[in-house]
């Protein structure tokens, strides 16, 4: 008998939750791999370029290393439970495009242009800023249902954002698109990039309330269920405002995100695949609209269809045609399979944008069609860690913010490729976390950071019941 209470006492346990594990150190050692990689591709190129390992090596590990271990160390402590994948994924895909844009400031075609500033340095300090904004997402937001409280100002914040570069004396057009604000001191900011994650949180607050009266409320019309008018509202304030931007602002590429996303994210609140196709005839239409009188978009269009045609324009001094295209096209063909090799290739000869609008063309030529499958399948899996986490989400409103984000990402890369490899007209957006550009970097970095805090929340195991004096009847004796 004593043997047998002994037993019971020292093995038993009380009905609870089973605790989920935290994963981290899975993190830790992906993101080892996160870093390993990289600085491996820096030696590589500077073997490439002048037979010797580049002496910035050290610095370049060490301050990769360094925002790695701090957002790692981050994330343990104050979101313990979240994705173990998407920091490790961010962070190779920031350190392999900085890789690109140091390579791309070691060429002496670029370095002789009369605008040249070395890149590479900057995007390392843009880095630092984006992880810093992660941090300060995941200390001080505790719960992303927080963000609901502030549904419809974060559209007039969002409003806010996309009309700043319209302000006389604050804006700055810049190769025809008027998308950045300049600030003596610090240079041009993108508020579009802080803009989507902003009006996404507003998506989602506004969807959570209507997503019944949208799904439900609608009547028949040609195969499609339409809303009702006070319902539908909304969505066409949305159609009008993305068919603005693009107007006045001449950017292709945040108009479509703006109203992508919002799509997405309706389809998903109703699940009606009506709103699918009511989305898709809207933004055509509109697009069709802005591109028959607005010459930049026309300009971009016809660079599409005939980018060759284009080139020699450009090569003939005619203003307003664009070579880029053409040769884009011309580095992936390059590349092959395999690519040329880091530090091999001639992608530096697209110009201006090499490193940022068409870094692309610098993999796809460098490490071929295998590297810029390895790069579209790492976004993918960022993509799909998102969609995870929307599903795992036990509040509408999370469900609802991380498709929104990820939808967002995912579309943003959607356009930026189909736009340099010629499926589609090219927008002017960056591809996040691999081109130079402050403001994609510091924004990705803090929707991460969003959708680590929603991932947290999901996955954490629900705390134990509290002892009650009936615990000894839910006692397990095992021997």
């Amino acid at each position: 008998m004593s043997s047998t209470s002994n037993t019971s006492t020292h093995h038993t346990s009380t009905i609870g939750a089973i605790g989920a594990p935290s994963r981290r150190n899975t993190e830790l050692a992906l993101l080892v791999f996160a870093v390993v990689i990289p600085v491996f591709a820096y030696a590589n190129v500077g073997l490439a370029i002048n037979d010797q390992v580049p002496s910035g090596l050290l610095g370049y590990g060490l301050g990769l290393g360094l925002l790695a271990a701090v957002g790692h160390i981050v994330v343990r402590k104050f979101a313990p439970y979240a994705d173990p994948l998407m920091l490790p994924l961010a962070t190779l895909l920031n350190g392999i495009g900085l890789v690109a844009i140091w390579r791309l400031d070691q060429s002496e075609r670029l370095q002789a242009r009369d605008t040249f500033v070395e890149a590479a340095p900057r995007q390392l300090m843009y880095s630092a800023m984006g992880l810093a904004l992660f941090v300060a997402v995941l200390i001080f937001l505790k719960d992303h249902r927080v963000l609901q409280r502030y549904t419809y100002i974060s559209m007039a914040l969002s409003l806010f954002l996309l009309l700043l570069p319209l302000v006389p004396g604050l804006g700055a057009n810049i190769y025809g698109a008027k998308i950045w604000i300049s600030i003596p001191g610090i240079g041009t900011i993108q508020p579009g990039e802080f803009a989507k994650i902003v009006i996404a949180v507003f998506f989602a607050g506004y969807l959570m309330v209507k997503r019944d009266a949208l799904a439900l409320a609608s009547r028949r019309f040609m195969g499609l269920y339409l809303p009702r008018g006070r319902d539908l509202g909304p969505i066409i304030v949305v159609w009008a405002m993305s068919i603005l931007i693009l107007v006045f602002e001449t950017d292709l590429g945040t108009s479509l995100l703006f109203f992508g996303m919002f799509v997405v994210m309706l389809y998903v609140a109703t699940e009606r695949t009506s709103w699918i196709v009511f989305g898709l005839l809207m933004s055509a239409a509109g697009a069709v609209g802005v591109a028959s009188f607005e010459p930049h978009v026309q300009q971009r269009v016809q660079a599409w269809l005939d980018p060759m045609g284009e080139y020699l324009k450009s090569k003939e001094g005619l203003i307003g045609h664009s070579e880029q295209s053409a040769e884009a096209l011309w580095a992936f063909g390059s590349g092959g399979v395999l690519g040329t090799g880091l530090g091999q290739g001639n992608s530096d000869l697209i110009g201006f944008a090499a490193n940022s609008d068409f870094i692309l063309a610098t993999f796809g030529e460098e490490l071929g069609l295998a590297g810029v499958m390895a790069i579209l399948l790492i976004y993918g899996l960022i993509v799909e860690r998102g969609v995870r986490t929307a599903l795992a989400a036990r509040d509408p409103f999370g469900k609802l913010l991380a498709v929104g984000l990820s939808g967002a990402f995912a579309l943003q890369v959607f356009v930026v490729a189909g736009g340099v490899m010629g499926l589609i007209p090219l927008t002017g957006m960056t591809l996040p976390f691999v081109a130079y550009g402050g403001s994609s970097v510091i924004a990705n970095w803090a929707l991460v950071g969003i959708l680590l805090r929603i991932s947290d929340t999901a996955r954490r195991p629900a705390p134990s019941p509290a002892p009650n004096p009936d615990a000894e009847m839910t006692q397990v004796v095992r021997p």
